[in-house]
C-alpha cells in the first residue's frame, strides 16, 4: 500500500453548494416525502436566520451541518462507484476542514463512517479506494491514520486480499515513526499484522512483522516473544537467515534458554553439533512444535552453504560435500539441485554448476550465515585476489597492444627540392 503525502480534496462551489451536493446524493433512492424532508432540514441550517451570520462565517453552524451529513450517511449510497468515491472524498474533506485532526468530534465522525463503510455489502474494491483516499487526506503525523489503516487491514483480511495492500515492514515502521500514537498502540498494531498474515497463510510476511513486533516490545515483556520468534524461525522451512534474530536485543535476553543454544547452532555450527544438542534436548522440539526431520534438513543445507562460501570460485568435490552433509557421495546432487526436499540452489543459498563427469560443484556465489570478522577477512582475500588477477589481465592487454602497434616511419625532410631521410645535426670541428 504505497501512499503519498497527505492530500487535499478541492471542490468547486461554496460551502452551501457543496453541502447541497452531498444532500442530493443522500436523497437518492428515498421517497419524495423523505427526500423533501431531508433537503428541508439542511436548508433550515444553511440559510441564516434573523441575526445570524452567513454559513461561511459561522464555524459552529458549519460543524453542525457536517455532523448532520455524517449522521445521515447510513451506507455507501445509491450511486456508481465513481459517485460513491466522490461523495466520501468530499465528506472527508469537510470533516477535516471543520474539525482539527486530533479533535474528539473528528475521531467520533470517522469511527462512525468507518463502521458504515466496512459493514456495507458493496464490493471490497470501492471500500479500498474510499479508505485509501481517507488515509491520504489525513495529515501524516495524525493518529487517525492508524485507525484507518487498521480498518483497511480488517477489510482485506476478511476478503482474503491482504496482498492488495502491498504492506512491507519498512513502510509500516516508517508510518509508526510518524504517527502520534503510543508505544502500546504501535506494538498492538504490529501484533495485528502478525496474526492476520498468519491466518492468511502468508507465513513469510507474518514472520517479518513478528521481528518488528519483538523489536517494539518493552524489556519487561520480551521473554516469551523472544522464545516464540526463535521457534518460528526454526519452524518455517524458508527461513535460513538467523542473523537478524540473533542480533535482536530481546533474543539476547534469553541466552540461557535451550532454544537460544539451538539458534546458535543454526547460525554458526553444523550437523554434528545439532545432533549432539538433540541428544540431550529432544523434548524441546515437541514443546515448541519443531519437526526433527525439517531441522535436520535445514542444518545440512546451512552446513553446505558455509562450505560453499569458503570455496567461492573453486570446484568442490562431491566427496567433500558428502562429508559435511554426512551422506553418501551419490546423494550429493539431490541436496544441491533435486526437486525433492529443499535443495541448496533452489532456496537461493548457493549459486553454482555441477559437473557429473568431474564429480564437482563449481561455486559461483554463496550466502554467508553471518557476516562478522571471519567473513570480512574472507571477502578481503577475495578482493585482493581479484585485484591481482585484474592487474595481470591488464598487463597482458597492454603488452598485446604494444606488440600490435604499427612501426612509426622515420620522418623525412625536404632539401633542395628533394625528399631525403632526416639526418642528425652535424657538429663542425673546431
Amino acid at each position: 500500500m504505497s501512499v503519498p503525502d497527505a492530500i487535499s480534496v478541492f471542490a468547486e462551489g461554496t460551502f452551501e453548494e457543496q453541502i447541497k451536493e452531498l444532500v442530493n446524493y443522500l436523497s437518492h433512492g428515498r421517497s419524495d416525502e423523505e427526500k423533501a424532508a431531508l433537503i428541508q432540514s439542511f436548508e433550515t441550517l444553511l440559510l441564516p436566520q434573523e441575526g445570524q451570520k452567513p454559513i461561511d462565517e459561522d464555524e459552529e453552524r458549519r460543524k453542525k451541518v457536517v455532523t448532520m451529513v455524517v449522521d445521515q450517511t447510513q451506507g455507501l449510497g445509491d450511486g456508481t462507484e465513481r459517485e460513491i468515491e466522490g461523495y466520501f472524498n468530499l465528506l472527508f474533506a469537510h470533516i477535516l476542514s471543520a474539525f482539527s485532526s486530533d479533535a474528539s468530534e473528528t475521531k467520533d465522525h470517522l469511527n462512525t463512517l468507518l463502521q458504515t463503510i466496512t459493514s456495507s455489502p458493496e464490493s471490497s474494491s470501492i471500500k479500498y479506494r474510499i479508505l485509501s483516499n481517507l488515509f491520504n487526506a489525513i495529515p501524516r503525523s495524525s493518529s487517525l491514520r492508524l485507525k484507518v489503516n487498521k480498518t483497511l487491514v480488517e477489510v482485506a483480511s476478511e476478503n482474503d486480499e491482504l496482498n492488495h495492500l502491498h504492506l512491507s515492514v519498512s513502510e509500516v515502521e516508517k508510518w509508526l515513526s510518524e504517527w502520534q500514537v503510543t508505544s502500546e498502540e504501535k506494538t498492538a498494531y504490529l501484533k495485528t499484522l502478525v496474526d492476520v498474515f498468519a491466518q492468511a497463510g502468508d507465513l513469510d510476511a507474518s514472520y517479518q512483522f513478528k521481528l518488528a513486533y519483538v523489536r517494539s516490545l518493552p524489556s519487561s515483556k520480551v521473554e516469551s516473544a523472544a522464545l516464540d520468534v526463535i521457534a518460528t524461525a526454526l519452524r518455517q522451512q524458508n527461513v535460513f537467515d538467523f542473523d537478524p534474530i540473533y542480533r535482536l536485543e530481546a533474543v539476547t535476553s534469553v541466552k540461557d534458554s535451550d532454544l537460544y543454544s539451538l539458534l546458535h547452532i543454526f547460525l554458526n555450527d553444523g550437523l554434528s553439533e545439532y545432533k549432539a544438542w538433540l541428544g540431550s534436548h529432544h523434548e524441546i522440539l515437541a514443546k515448541n512444535d519443531l519437526d526433527e526431520a525439517q531441522l535436520e534438513r535445514k542444518i545440512r543445507l546451512l552446513s553446505l552453504t558455509t562450505l560453499a562460501f569458503q570455496n567461492v570460485g573453486r570446484d568442490l568435490p562431491y566427496s567433500a560435500i558428502a562429508v559435511v552433509l554426512q551422506v553418501e557421495p551419490s546423494e550429493v546432487e539431490r541436496w544441491v539441485i533435486d526437486d525433492s526436499g529443499l535443495p541448496v540452489i533452489r532456496v537461493g543459498l548457493v549459486v553454482g554448476k555441477l559437473s557429473q563427469t568431474a564429480q564437482t560443484l563449481h561455486v559461483v556465489r554463496a550466502t554467508p550465515r553471518a557476516f562478522e570478522h571471519e567473513q570480512w577477512e574472507t571477502l578481503e582475500k577475495r578482493l585482493v585476489a581479484w585485484k591481482t588477477g585484474l592487474a595481470s589481465v591488464l598487463e597482458v592487454v597492454m603488452a598485446a597492444k604494444k606488440k600490435s602497434a604499427p612501426e612509426v616511419p622515420t620522418p623525412a625532410v625536404v632539401a633542395n627540392g628533394l625528399e631525403t631521410a632526416a639526418q642528425p645535426p652535424q657538429v663542425a670541428a673546431a
